[in-house]
């Protein structure tokens, strides 16, 4: 009796579509299945503004990666870590376009293209590396890449000094006159992922689970159940995880809608209904979403920000109530760089758990998801003081599928182009390409 089934089976029921992770009995073959399966290599960017405290930052020394204070929340993941020292995206600078560093350093961060100085609607900036990726192997899933952050994305409007917002607040570009606008509202990603692409039936589907406290998977039992019967039971333990993650995601978000139609907030942190009022609990369930679209296969590529460049919002969540970017700007001041160094670390705890979960998830080749990603954490702008684009803060976590040798600190040559790093991750991912922004050849020595 042959059990096998499909690789983009999906769980269905009213509105739903519920995307599986991959299963030994969706292997191809049985020699397939008893050596060792490959995995798909996922390709995640995670940005964040205005700048790094650098001096707690940078390891001291190339060689052995050094966890320095900024970087302690990712202690237990060092295996998995490179931190690269001398990256530049010089087409951030002003080159004779005078202020307006916070939106040049979002829009060039993943084109390496310098931006064209407009508040209109003739923007003009260059192709993402996540976009060149997506129009290449994103039709090898159901969502060719996925965009998400914390703050909403912008398409008009002067944001910096005579820069459309379009530029502050978008790192991922379909071409040099498209923003990919990022979805900030984790309810909104999450029915995205499991919904079944009808509008109407997604609208009934979410309208019963609300009035009657049900989980989407009740919509879906009837197929679990019949899938249940096909399964061993390594992967009926690995269909109950899964499950377990994403109504353990659900019971969050419906927690938190019901929060936030009670709780008051500042008006400068008030967010949407849905929306966390705390900023770590939406950073960590907006990484929640990446890490279950990775897990399904629902896509392999996502770009992440934390923030829009400039942000000036407080972080009340670590006892810091001036704005994040007044900050930035901190004069060699002791107390304000104190400030945003516990900044820059609680961006990266937040990552370090998203990090974490990837790193407890196995994979059919015996490695984890983590193993099988590679994912660059880091901003547009080095010192957010000196508004400087080079010597930029570069942390790539993953093994991107074995072949990334990890645990490093890597010091690459003053000014070479950040480019170089996504030209060699694309062809790391089996996208070809010559060139991409102001790319000067791959990068040596990091795969």
């Amino acid at each position: 009796m042959n059990n096998r089934i499909e690789r983009r089976t999906f769980l269905k029921g009213v509105g739903t579509a519920l995307a599986l992770p991959m299963l030994e009995v969706m292997a191809p073959t049985t020699a397939l299945a008893q050596s060792v399966k490959a995995q798909p290599v996922r390709m995640a960017f995670a940005f964040v503004p205005n700048g790094i405290n650098m001096d707690k930052w940078t390891p001291a020394a190339a060689g052995k990666l050094e966890i320095t204070p900024i970087l302690e929340p990712l202690r237990e993941l060092r295996g998995s870590l490179n931190v690269i020292s001398g990256l530049a995206q010089n087409n951030a600078a002003a080159l004779g376009d005078g202020p307006g560093d916070h939106a040049r350093s979002t829009a060039t961060w993943l084109t390496g293209v310098h931006c064209k100085k407009t508040a209109g609607a003739d923007i003009h900036n260059g192709i993402s590396a996540d976009q060149v990726a997506a129009q290449a192997i994103g039709g090898n899933t159901r969502f060719p890449s996925l965009e998400i952050g914390c703050e909403r994305s912008g398409l008009n409007g002067d944001c910096d000094s005579g820069y459309s917002c379009a530029y502050s607040s978008n790192i991922s570009w379909r071409s040099a006159t498209t923003p990919v606008a990022k979805e900030v509202n984790p309810r909104q990603v999450f029915e995205r992922l499991f919904g079944n692409g009808q509008t109407v039936e997604a609208m009934e589907s979410r309208a019963k689970r609300a009035q009657y406290d049900r989980s989407i998977l009740d919509f879906v039992a009837e197929d679990a159940d019949a899938l249940r019967g096909r399964l061993g039971k390594h992967d009926q333990m690995k269909l109950e995880e899964y499950l377990q993650s994403v109504r353990e995601v659900e019971q969050r978000l419906t927690r938190i809608e019901k929060e936030s139609k009670q709780v008051s907030a500042p008006a400068e942190v008030k967010m949407p209904v849905g929306v966390p009022q705390d900023r770590g609990e939406h950073i960590r369930l907006m990484g929640d979403m990446m890490v279950l679209a990775f897990q399904a296969d629902l896509t392999r590529i996502c770009t992440f920000m934390l923030a829009n460049d400039g942000s000036n919002r407080p972080y009340r969540e670590i006892g810091i109530s001036e704005g994040h970017h007044d900050i930035s700007h901190h004069g060699d001041d002791p107390g304000k760089l104190a400030k945003k160094a516990e900044i820059d670390t609680f961006h990266v705890a937040q990552m370090a758990y998203v990090l974490k979960k990837m790193q407890g998830i196995q994979e059919l080749d015996g490695r984890t998801l983590l193993d099988n990603t590679v994912l660059v954490y880091g901003a547009g702008i080095s010192d957010g003081n000196r508004h400087n684009h080079d010597h930029l803060p570069v942390l790539v976590a993953g093994r991107g599928g074995g072949r990334l040798a990890a645990g490093r600190h890597l010091v690459v040559p003053e000014q070479t182009p950040m480019n170089n790093l996504f030209l060699s991750m694309l062809d790391f991912v089996g996208v070809k390409v010559e060139t991409l922004g102001d790319s000067t050849g791959k990068l040596q020595g990091i795969f």
